[in-house]
C-alpha cells in the first residue's frame, strides 16, 4: 500500500519557540487538485483520512474520493474515520463498560490475551443521568437529591470506578458536576489535538464521537463530533473506525441577528423545524454567512446540541475569533488558543465573513430577524409553535381526548363520586416547569434571562402556581457560579426554582414524583396536562406517564408558564397572573431589556470556569470514599439486579458460521411512523406489574428501590423485559391496547411483548418487526438494539431508518430492510398472524435489494424486492459475525 500522500503532506507550524508537526492539507492540494471549495467539516475528514492512511483502512483512494466530492457534492463512496475520543454518560456508559468486562471473559475463555481488552483512545465517562427530582422547591434539594442518587447507584458507581481503575484510557467525571456535554464543551475539548510520538509533537483537529445523541454540541467548538450508538463506541475504543459513506453537507446560510427578546432557544426551534423538513437524516449540517457573528458560542451551542432533533449527523459551526475568547473564558492556556487559532487558519478551517462560499450538497438561508417567540410541542422537538397559536395547538392535539374526558367526568357525577381537588386543576394545567437538560443550561444568555424575569415577578408579587413542580438543574458548577455573584439565584429560589442536582433530570425522564395530590387528581379526572420543560426532547410517555402534553420552551418562558399555570394561555396578548392589587401583569412587563441583560453577563468571568473545574475528577466525599479492588476481571455479583454480565459472548465461537436465512418468522409487533428509540428502549420508572418490576421482586427488591430503566441498564434481565414497553407505544396487532402488549399466534393470547417473545422462542420461532418511517429517531440508546436482540428479533422492515439505530440494529447482528417504494404495512394489510422469510442471505450485499417472502393466513404469497440498509461493506462484515463485538472478539483471539 502507497503512504506517499501520508508521508508528503507532513509540515511544521512554529508557535513562538514551539514546533508542532502536522499533515498540510494545502501541500496534499498540490498534489491531488484543490480543496479551496470543501466545506470545513469536509477539510477535517480529509486531514482524518491522511494522518491516518497508515492503518489498513486509508488508501489513496479513498483520500481522492474526498476531494472529487467537491464535482457532484456527493459520493457513494466509503471511507474509514478514526475519532481521537470518546464521551459516554453513565446510562449509555455502563452497559458499554459491562460488555467490555464480559468481552475479558470471553477472551479469557477462549485462551486469548484479556489485556488486548483496554480502550486505544482516550474516553471520557461523565455521571451526569442518574440524578432524579425527588426533592425540590426548597434549599436542601440538592444536598437530598446527591444523598439518594449515591444511595440508589451505590453498585453502578462501584462498577464504574472499578472500570476507572482497570482499563487504560479511561476517566471518569463523578456524579454532581455537570452535564456531559456542558463539560465536554467547557472544560475536556481542546478543538486542536497534541500527541508527542518518535520525538515529535504532532497536532490535528480534535474529533469526538459520543453515545449520548447531542454530542453534536461540540460542534459549535468548530470540533467535529456527533453521537453513535455504545455498540459502535465500543469498537471504536477497541481500535474499530467509524465507516461511512462520504456525507452530504448542507449548508445553512444565517444572516441578520436576532431581535431583541427573542433568545438561541426561539432559532433553534425554527432551525429544527426547517431542515426537518427539508429532510437531512444522516447528513452533515455546516452553518455559515454573516450571521454567525451575531451569535454566542453558547448560541451556536444550543443549535448545534440539537441536531438530532433535526435529523442531521452534526449542525457545524467554523472555528472563528468567537471561539477563541470562549476558550479563553473556559480557562484555556494561552498556548493552547493560539495553537487553535495558527493551525485553523492555516488548515484552511478559520471562518472569515468574507469567504468564498463552499461548494454544498444543497443550501437553505435564514434570515434571524425572522425569528419569533416559540415554544415545541406537543409531542415532538420538530413541532414549533408561536407563543400566540400554543393554545389553539393544544386544543387541536387534544379535542378527541378532551371530548373523552367530558364523558368520563359525566359518568363520575353520575355515579355521585365526589372529587376532591386541592388544587384547581384542568386541561392544560402545568404541573411541570423544570430548567434542565444541555441544550439551554449551558447558556448564559437565556438562563441571565430567566433570572432577571423571575427578579421583575418577584418584585411584582408574583409566585408560580402551587400545583407546578418546579426546579432547576443547570449545566455545570460554573452556572451556579456566576448565578450566586449576580444575586440572581435569590429570585429563582424565591419561585421555587431551587437547584436540585446537577444532570438531565427531567429531559430523560427523571422527573421524581408530581405535586402531592396533583397525580391523584389527574387520574381521578382524566386531565390532559403539561409539562414545559427548556430540554431537546418532549416525545411520549418521556417525562412523567401522567403528563400527555410537553413543550420545549427556553428558560424565561418556563418560568412564565410556571407562573401562568396553564399552557392554555397566550403568553403575548394574556396577562400571566394579577399581582396583590388585582393588576394583571403581562409578559413584556417582566421580559428583561437587553442592556440588563448584557450588564449581568459582564461579570462572568475565566476565573468562575479555573475555580469550578479545579477539581473535576474529585467528586462529593460519598464518591471518594467508594472502594474497589483493582482486577483484570471484574467479580460479578451473582445477586446483583444492577450489573450482570452480558449475554451477547455466551455461545460465541472462535469461526463464525455462515449466515442462516430467515424462515417462517412471526411477526412480534407492527407500529407506525416515528417510532423512537424512547418508545423502543426500556426508560423512565419500572411499573409494579410489568415484567421487569416482577423480576425484581422475585429477587427480593422492593417496589421503592426500583429505580429506573436508565440506571439498571447494567443488567440485560431488566432491560430485556422492558423493551417496547413504554405505555404509549401503539402496536397494530392489538389496536385499542396501549402499552407493551402483542398478540401470541396461533393461540391468538393477548401477552406482553416480552411474555410472548419468550414463548415464540422456545417454540423456536424467529420474529420480526414491521414499522413505518423515521424507525428508531431520537436518542442513541444502545438497548433499543440490544433488547431486540435478546427478544429473538432477526429482521426490521420499516419506511425508513434513522441513522444511529440503523447501525446499532447492524452491530447487534439484525438486518434492517427497507419496503419499496409505495408499499407499506397498511397497502399489504398486516394483521400479525403473516409469516415472514428472506433468503439467500450468504450472498446478501450493501444495499443490495432483497426478497422477503409474506406469508398470509389463507395461505397466499406476497414477494417484495426490500432494501438492504446494510449500507458498507463494513458493516455487512459485522452483521456476518453477529455483530460488530462478536466481529472484534474473533480478531483479538487470532
Amino acid at each position: 500500500m502507497s503512504l506517499t500522500l501520508h508521508k508528503y503532506s507532513q509540515d511544521i507550524l512554529c508557535i513562538g519557540i514551539n514546533k508542532y508537526h502536522y499533515y498540510s492539507l494545502s501541500k496534499i492540494a498540490q498534489r491531488v487538485g484543490k480543496i479551496d471549495n470543501l466545506p470545513k467539516t469536509m477539510k477535517i475528514l480529509l486531514e482524518n483520512l491522511i494522518r491516518s492512511q497508515n492503518n489498513n483502512h486509508n488508501i489513496e483512494q479513498d483520500i481522492q474520493a474526498l476531494i472529487d466530492w467537491q464535482k457532484n457534492a456527493h459520493s457513494n463512496h466509503e471511507i474509514s474515520f478514526y475519532p481521537t475520543r470518546i464521551l459516554m454518560q453513565d446510562f449509555t456508559g455502563v452497559p458499554a463498560l459491562v460488555d467490555l468486562a464480559a468481552m475479558r471473559d470471553a477472551v479469557s475463555n477462549l485462551n486469548g490475551d484479556v489485556m488486548k481488552v483496554n480502550p486505544l483512545l482516550p474516553v471520557d465517562l461523565i455521571i451526569d443521568h442518574s440524578v432524579t427530582v425527588d426533592y425540590f422547591g426548597n434549599k436542601e434539594a440538592l444536598i437530598k437529591n446527591i444523598q439518594i442518587e449515591m444511595e440508589r447507584n451505590h453498585e453502578r458507581y462501584l462498577f464504574l470506578r472499578w472500570g476507572q481503575k482497570s482499563f487504560n484510557h479511561f476517566r471518569v467525571v463523578p456524579p454532581g458536576t455537570g452535564i456531559c456535554h456542558q463539560v465536554n464543551l467547557e472544560y475536556l475539548s481542546k478543538v486542536i489535538c497534541i500527541e508527542n510520538s518518535d520525538n515529535k509533537t504532532i497536532s490535528y483537529p480534535e474529533t469526538v464521537l459520543g453515545t449520548d445523541s447531542h454530542t453534536t454540541m461540540i460542534n459549535a467548538l468548530g470540533m467535529l463530533g456527533w453521537g453513535v450508538g455504545g455498540i459502535e463506541a465500543e469498537a471504536a475504543m477497541l481500535g474499530q473506525p467509524i465507516v461511512m459513506v462520504i456525507p452530504d453537507v448542507v449548508g445553512v446560510k444565517l444572516v441578520g441577528k436576532l431581535l431583541p427578546g427573542i433568545t438561541a432557544t426561539d432559532l433553534v426551534l425554527t432551525i429544527t423545524e426547517m431542515l426537518r423538513k427539508q429532510i437531512v437524516v444522516g447528513k452533515f449540517v455546516e452553518f455559515y454567512g454573516e450571521g454567525l457573528k451575531n451569535l454566542s458560542l453558547a448560541d451556536r451551542a444550543t443549535i448545534a446540541n440539537m441536531a438530532p432533533e433535526y435529523g442531521a449527523t452534526c449542525g457545524f459551526f467554523p472555528i472563528d475569533d468567537i471561539t477563541l475568547k470562549y476558550m479563553m473564558l473556559c480557562g484555556h492556556q494561552k498556548e493552547q488558543i493560539d495553537l487553535v487559532e495558527i493551525y485553523a487558519k492555516q488548515q484552511g478551517l478559520w471562518h472569515n465573513s468574507n469567504d468564498e462560499q463552499p461548494v454544498f450538497t444543497n443550501i437553505l438561508e435564514l434570515d434571524m430577524t425572522t425569528v419569533e417567540a416559540s415554544i415545541a410541542g406537543p409531542k415532538r422537538p420538530q413541532e414549533r409553535v408561536s407563543l400566540r397559536n400554543v393554545p389553539f395547538i393544544f386544543n387541536n392535539s387534544t379535542k378527541l381526548q378532551l371530548q373523552s374526558t367530558q364523558i368520563q367526568k359525566q359518568i363520575i357525577s353520575n355515579n355521585n363520586c365526589k372529587i376532591n381537588s386541592i388544587y384547581r386543576l384542568e386541561n392544560g394545567s402545568v404541573v411541570i416547569a423544570a430548567i434542565t437538560s444541555c441544550t439551554n443550561t449551558s447558556n448564559p444568555n437565556v438562563l441571565i434571562t430567566a433570572g432577571l424575569l423571575a427578579k421583575k415577578a418577584t418584585e411584582l408579587g408574583l409566585r408560580c402556581k402551587p400545583w407546578v413542580k418546579t426546579s432547576l438543574a443547570p449545566g455545570s458548577k460554573v452556572v451556579s457560579h456566576y448565578l450566586n455573584v449576580t444575586g440572581l439565584s435569590y429570585y429563582f429560589d424565591i419561585l421555587g426554582f431551587n437547584l436540585v442536582g446537577y444532570g438531565c433530570t427531567t429531559c430523560i425522564g427523571n422527573t421524581g414524583p408530581l405535586i402531592d395530590n396533583v397525580e391523584n387528581e389527574i387520574k381521578n379526572s382524566h386531565l390532559i396536562v403539561a409539562a414545559v420543560l427548556s430540554g431537546n426532547r418532549n416525545f411520549e410517555g418521556r417525562i412523567h406517564p401522567l403528563v400527555k402534553t410537553n413543550w420545549l420552551a427556553s428558560p424565561p418562558l418556563v418560568i412564565a408558564y410556571a407562573l401562568a399555570g396553564n399552557i392554555r394561555i397566550n403568553l403575548q396578548t394574556d396577562p400571566i397572573a394579577q399581582n396583590q392589587q388585582g393588576k394583571n401583569i403581562f409578559l413584556k412587563d417582566i421580559w428583561p431589556s437587553a442592556n440588563e441583560i448584557s450588564e449581568i453577563l459582564q461579570k462572568i468571568n475565566s476565573k468562575m470556569f479555573t475555580q469550578e473545574y479545579a477539581a473535576v475528577f474529585e467528586g462529593p466525599l460519598s464518591w471518594k470514599q467508594l472502594k474497589i479492588q483493582k482486577t483484570t476481571n471484574y467479580n460479578w455479583d451473582q445477586k446483583s439486579t444492577y450489573i450482570r454480565p452480558s449475554p451477547f459472548f455466551d455461545k460465541i465461537t472462535k469461526i463464525q458460521k455462515p449466515l442462516k436465512n430467515i424462515k417462517l418468522a412471526r411477526i412480534l409487533a407492527i407500529y407506525g411512523d416515528s417510532l423512537t428509540t424512547d418508545h423502543i428502549s426500556p426508560a423512565g420508572n419500572i411499573k409494579i406489574d410489568s415484567p421487569a418490576g416482577k423480576y425484581l421482586l422475585s429477587n427480593g427488591v422492593t417496589a421503592d428501590n426500583f429505580n429506573s430503566y436508565g440506571a439498571r441498564r447494567g443488567n440485560h434481565e431488566v432491560m430485556v423485559r422492558g423493551t417496547f414497553s413504554n405505555i404509549r407505544i401503539h402496536n397494530e396487532i392489538v389496536p385499542g391496547i396501549e402499552g407493551g402488549y402483542t398478540k401470541h399466534f396461533p393461540s391468538n393470547e393477548i401477552l406482553t411483548i416480552y411474555d410472548a417473545s419468550m414463548r415464540y422462542q422456545k417454540e423456536g420461532i424467529s420474529l420480526a418487526i414491521i414499522t413505518g418511517k423515521e424507525y428508531g429517531s431520537g436518542s442513541s440508546r444502545d438497548w433499543a438494539a440490544k433488547g431486540p436482540k435478546l427478544l429473538g428479533i432477526q429482521l426490521i422492515i420499516a419506511e425508513s431508518f434513522e441513522r444511529i439505530h440503523r447501525s446499532n440494529l447492524i452491530g447487534m447482528g439484525i438486518l434492517p430492510l427497507e419496503f419499496p417504494k409505495n408499499i407499506t404495512r397498511k397497502t399489504l394489510k398486516l394483521t400479525g398472524e403473516e409469516y415472514i422469510e428472506v433468503k439467500n442471505l450468504s450472498q446478501i450485499q450493501p444495499k443490495s435489494t432483497v426478497e422477503v417472502i409474506i406469508t398470509f393466513s389463507n395461505g397466499k404469497q406476497n414477494k417484495l424486492n426490500a432494501r438492504c440498509r446494510i449500507d458498507t461493506a463494513s458493516e455487512l462484515t459485522y452483521y456476518q459475525n453477529n455483530g460488530i463485538l462478536n466481529y472484534i472478539l474473533r480478531n483479538m483471539i487470532k
